[in-house]
């Protein structure tokens, strides 16, 4: 209880420091959640769309690195476990880029494409439900546009009628699903359609297997006995599993994980250093104090706690308006973004911020308390 009142003591002597050293910490709080908000964000954006699709396990080619990338494989595949025990629905899906013209510039800019049999329920979204929907997909040169697409893209009104790599294309219908970091926009169209845009592509080569289980039954063991049944030629994924997939791709393949990261890294080196500038000057102030606790007897431990227990008090007095400001930004971020950069706290997060806060702090501490212990009190008086 001493050694507490000592350091709680040493750290309100000066307030105007104290609020400095509390402001320093909240600072580099906020850096750190910002950077781990923007990568959960963009990584969630970048898969979210797998929660869309009306699947419960995934075949893609083992040369496939995310979806927009993905490698052809036989559509054979999909037959070849269709009549496995627990399999309610094979569908297959087709992706590739088009070149979609804003009808108003005349620019024409790169667009995802998704072709799907009509008749196939391969998305959860309701305006893709029902009898009008499929009607609308068959037609012709018709598809459904993302609404999450870029305003570079033009009007995404239904019955707006443009070009698609010099083929005329008119927009049946609308959705909203975005694309993820590879895409700017989407849109979605029949596979007839999708032949017809990206000639000569075949309907026999599939990007993307979609198996829809029966209720019930679970996908880790449809895809156990799966895999025996399939060449090297495909890869098979849970939900979760190809959500997995796709993000470790983005964090450790591309330069996007280690921006961020080193974001955190960075924050956590700025705050350091202010706790440290602070924690230094107060044992340099308060250093005849210490000089006389060391002629008294007291060990370095004694300091050292001392000072480990400030190093303390600034971390958790500087991390609760750091949280306070990250979650207010937060939600600013997810507001002005309207949704498509869904920057959200969750509860290991906060539990992870606070670790790193704590020993960021007492990190600094550790070096600063140095002079204190170093110090000879025959010099000091």
């Amino acid at each position: 209880m001493a050694r507490v009142s000592v350091a709680w003591a040493n750290l309100v002597h000066e307030r105007t420091r104290l609020v400095v050293a509390i402001a320093g910490v909240a600072f580099a709080v906020v850096l750190i959640f910002m950077n781990l908000g923007f990568m959960g964000a963009l990584i969630a954006t970048a898969t979210n769309f797998y929660e869309q699709f009306n699947a419960d396990l995934f075949l893609i080619s083992p040369e496939t690195l995310e979806i927009s990338t993905s490698t052809a494989f036989p559509r054979e595949r999909l037959y070849q476990v269709a009549g496995l025990e627990g399999v309610e629905h094979v569908m297959p899906l087709y992706s590739e880029y088009l070149l979609w013209r804003n009808p108003e510039t005349g620019v024409s800019r790169a667009i995802f494409v998704y072709g799907i049999n009509p008749n196939d329920p391969v998305f959860l979204m309701p305006e893709l439900q029902g009898e009008d929907a499929r009607r609308i997909l068959s037609q012709p040169d018709t598809v459904f546009m993302d609404r999450f697409s870029r305003p570079e893209f033009g009007p995404q009104e239904i019955g707006t009628t443009t070009e698609a790599d010099r083929r005329r294309a008119t927009i049946g219908g609308t959705y909203f699903l975005g694309g993820g970091f590879a895409a700017d926009g989407t849109l979605i169209m029949s596979d007839q359609n999708f032949v017809r845009y990206l000639e000569p592509r075949p309907l026999s080569l599939v990007n993307v297997g979609l198996i829809k289980l029966k209720p019930g039954v679970s996908p880790t063991k449809v895809a156990a006995a799966m895999r025996p049944l399939l060449p090297a030629d495909v890869n098979i994924y849970t939900k979760a599993g190809i959500i997995e997939h796709d993000s470790t791709y983005w964090l450790e393949s591309t330069s996007i994980g280690f921006i961020f990261s080193m974001g955190v890294v960075v924050s956590f080196v700025v705050g350091a250093v202010i706790v440290y500038q602070i924690l230094f000057t107060d044992i340099r102030d308060h250093l005849p104090e210490y000089a006389t606790m060391k002629a008294m007897g007291y060990r370095s431990q004694y300091l050292f706690k001392i000072v480990l227990q400030e190093a303390v008090f600034l971390a958790v007095l500087g991390y609760l308006p750091g949280l306070a400001a990250a979650l207010g930004l937060y939600h600013l971020t997810t507001t002005a973004t309207a949704g498509t950069l869904p920057v959200a706290m969750n509860g290991g997060r906060v539990l992870f911020v606070l670790g790193l806060t704590l020993l960021m702090c007492c990190l600094s501490g550790l070096i600063s308390v140095r002079k204190a212990i170093n110090t000879d009190p025959a010099e000091i008086f």
